[in-house]
């Protein structure tokens, strides 16, 4: 037993030698941009405090340093030391939620850097909604990006797609492989050039929520995108009668979300009203900028999840475009339409299942770009089913609807769009059936009980966010968890106006913005101490030293499935700002999406933070 003891000593005095830091280095960390007036205010302090004091102090316009003016504006002790489950951080809660007066300032604690400056005053998350908006301009495919949109960050259109080939496994008697079809526009997915119906669903679906949940807000909302065009030979492009003036009238949400929509429509076979999986190279380019590599592009075989994706979508479109017939003509009539065609689709082919793999033991040439495959469809089926029940009132689709109610609500993810169609049913409940009445309170019920879950951990974590309450949080995409979190909160407070509920959807927007283990903001061009190297295949390419802005990081991934070299390797600090590093820092639209809903929520419903 003492052998064993002496050996155990050895070997923990050799452990600073020879490993290095589990944690980062102490620091104040707080939300980098800043607090309305009567909010919650909190700021963390990670380490070991000398004394438990802290103290605000004022910052004058235009001075680099507090040291330039310094006036102490709040004085508050330390909360008690909490240890993180997440890591082996140590830290005290500084909250200073009684200080009230506008300005600019720091939160100072004896023996720590002082934190980066931050605002307390009205609108201060509109810069952070408009950016993570203006994410997806700088996302366009076959669109020059001009100077006067893009700034910094203009370049020339890339892979226009009006020549695709339809690949061996979309092959049908109307369209054979190599038959070459027109599918302009759209999003770059991610960090790649590739584009997918399935990750563009959940997308589109969740910036529609953000409409549809607060369109006065957004109809507001400016962003600097141009107007919208009409390209030519896309689906669609018949329905407005061209009219950038029109277009330009849309709000800034709805103008961009077109330019995907439309791309969209041209992915639907006309023949049978399937839709192709994904638009794609064979394999993933390189780290080179739009429009350098040329190699073909393909239409990949029709899945049951990516039809039922688009049914969804092109529901939702058709009844928020059904306003705005004056300036697009006949456009919710063409998504009504497809949705239809698309839901007829699936029912004839209700299992057809994108499996990358098998594929490619098939079919030449070998595809490697993202699979997005989905093994269990029932959500989809009920999302579908929901929009399309909304938007027509139609009886097959509550029949459907009925068939997946008694489905455990979870979050949602692009292979878990359940909670989509809850979403939308609790929205539009006056114009449901009286028969649906009690499954959509049971729902409603549902729904709260995972928010107050959220809220009653709260008090115990380490960071005071939502976000953390469980390791099982730290995934590929977190953050895109911590504002599907706040999201799903949002909709827990348009259900039963809570005030608690707003609380708790706040810390997560607190925790993306630099409430977090590594004192990261986690959106690019934002905040005192950002992402500065995401994969993204422009921020990379571009020759630009700042990357593209309003885009939102992966954050902290404990699998590192990109093998790169990482400092921390605990769930809540394994992020790396390395442009290889794909697992913890690539950008994705399904990640911005939730990202404008909570931001844009928080700045539509800030007067209820009033004291």
């Amino acid at each position: 037993m003492r052998t064993v003891l002496l050996i155990t000593l050895l070997a923990l005095n050799l452990v600073p030698a020879s490993l290095p830091a589990q944690t980062p280095p102490p620091a104040i960390v707080l939300d980098q941009l800043g607090f309305y007036p009567d909010a919650p205010k909190y700021a963390v302090v990670t380490g070991v405090a000398a004394k438990d004091v802290f103290y605000i102090v004022s910052v004058a316009n235009n001075t680099p340093s507090w040291q330039g003016r310094v006036d102490t504006v709040f004085f508050g002790r330390l909360g008690p030391s909490t240890p993180s489950a997440n890591s082996s951080m140590i830290t005290r809660l500084a909250d200073f939620s009684a200080f009230h007066r506008p300005g600019v300032y720091r939160v100072i604690v004896p023996g720590f850097p002082n934190s980066y400056p931050f605002t307390i005053g009205p609108n201060v998350f509109t810069q952070l909604t408009a950016a993570a908006l203006k994410g997806y301009y700088y996302q366009r495919s076959a669109m020059t990006l001009t100077p006067g949109y893009a700034g910094l960050w203009s370049r020339p259109a890339g892979h226009p797609d009006t020549v695709v080939l339809v690949h061996p496994s979309a092959a049908s008697t109307l369209r054979p492989a190599g038959t070459v079809i027109s599918c302009p526009g759209g999003w770059y997915d991610a960090g790649d050039y590739n584009k997918y119906i399935v990750n563009s669903g959940i997308t589109m679906g969740t910036l529609f929520d953000a409409w549809e949940d607060f369109p006065e807000y957004f109809d507001t909302l400016h962003s600097n995108i141009p107007p919208l065009p009409m390209p030519p030979n896309a689906a669609g492009a018949r329905d407005a009668h061209d009219s950038r003036d029109a277009t330009s009238r849309l709000p800034d949400l709805l103008n961009e979300s077109i330019y995907n929509l439309r791309w969209m429509l041209t992915m639907q076979d006309p023949a049978d009203g399937g839709v192709y999986h994904k638009c794609t190279n064979a394999a993933f380019d390189s780290m080179v900028m739009p429009g350098v590599t040329k190699t073909p592009r393909y239409v990949v075989q029709k899945s049951t999840a990516a039809t039922l994706d688009f049914a969804a979508v092109t529901a939702q479109a058709a009844r928020i475009f059904a306003k705005y017939r004056r300036q697009l003509p006949g456009l919710a009539d063409s998504c009504r339409r497809a949705a239809i065609a698309a839901w007829q689709w699936a029912h004839q082919h209700p299992d057809v299942l994108y499996d990358q793999d098998a594929m490619n033991k098939n079919f030449t040439p070998a595809v490697t770009t993202g699979a997005y495959g989905d093994r269990h469809l029932e959500d989809e089926w009920f999302w579908a089913a929901a929009e399309l029940l909304v938007t027509t009132s139609d009886a097959q689709y509550l029949l459907a609807v009925r068939g997946q109610l008694n489905t455990p609500l979870s979050l949602p993810s692009w292979s878990n769009v359940a909670m989509m169609g809850d979403y939308s049913l609790l929205h539009h409940r006056a114009t449901l059936p009286n028969t649906l009445q009690p499954a959509l309170d049971s729902i409603k019920q549902q729904l709260l009980q995972m928010a107050d879950a959220y809220v009653n951990r709260l008090p115990a974590t380490a960071f005071h966010t939502v976000m953390g309450e469980k390791v099982s949080d730290f995934v590929w995409g977190s953050n895109s968890v911590a504002a599907n979190q706040g999201m799903l909160l949002i909709n827990a407070w348009l259900q039963q106006h809570d005030r608690k509920y707003l609380d708790a959807a706040l810390t997560n927007l607190d925790y993306i913005l630099g409430r977090n283990a590594l004192n990261e903001c986690f959106v690019t061009g934002l905040g005192s101490h950002s992402t500065m190297h995401p994969h993204h295949r422009p921020s990379v390419a571009d020759g630009i030293d700042a990357p593209v802005p309003g885009l939102l990081a992966g954050g902290p991934n404990p699998g590192r499935q990109d093998h790169q070299t990482y400092a921390y390797t605990e769930p809540e600090t394994a992020y790396t700002d390395q442009s290889g590093a794909f697992a913890s820092n690539e950008i994705a639209i399904n990640w911005n999406a939730p990202l404008v809903y909570l931001a844009g929520a928080i700045e539509a419903l800030q007067a209820n933070f009033l004291r």
